[in-house]
């Protein structure tokens, strides 16, 4: 089984013009892509449930070692005290494949600084909106 890389990468510009920074020192993560199915069951169903698509969610976790004065890390947590929106992209690392990107809050920011090992960081980024699929690239 061959192993692919995936990246986590936030905007560290503006709105109008982005600047993609790479998430430093990441070891993990996940992109997650659900639907909440709508049940849709009748007595005419044959005894079998049925369901729809209902409303869709995304959200992308990451963890690895913190490092200190990075641009990144800087940027989500002055975005997490003030409560901004977070443009979030996640792509393969090695360049060939599609990613997303969309707009995220942070629901959680976590470094561990435990007294004799590496400093550690995970955050969860919540989804707002639908992501897009962005083409290969850097």
């Amino acid at each position: 089984m061959a192993k692919v890389d995936f990246l986590l990468y936030i905007n560290t510009g503006t709105t109008e013009l982005p600047v993609y920074t790479k998430v430093g020192g990441q070891r993990g993560g996940t992109l997650t892509m659900e639907n909440d199915p709508i049940e849709l069951t009748t007595k005419d169903s044959d005894g079998f449930n049925e369901y729809d698509y209902g409303f869709s969610d995304w959200s992308l976790e990451a963890d690895g070692l913190y490092v200190v004065n990075e641009t990144s890390h800087d940027a989500l947590i002055d975005a997490f005290l003030n409560k901004e929106q977070v443009l979030a992209r996640w792509r393969r690392a090695d360049g060939t494949g599609k990613g997303f990107e969309g707009s995220t809050i942070i629901t959680e920011y976590s470094i561990e600084a435990p007294y004799d090992d590496e400093s550690t960081y995970s955050i969860s980024l919540q989804g707002s909106g639908a992501p897009v699929e962005v083409a290969p690239g850097p």
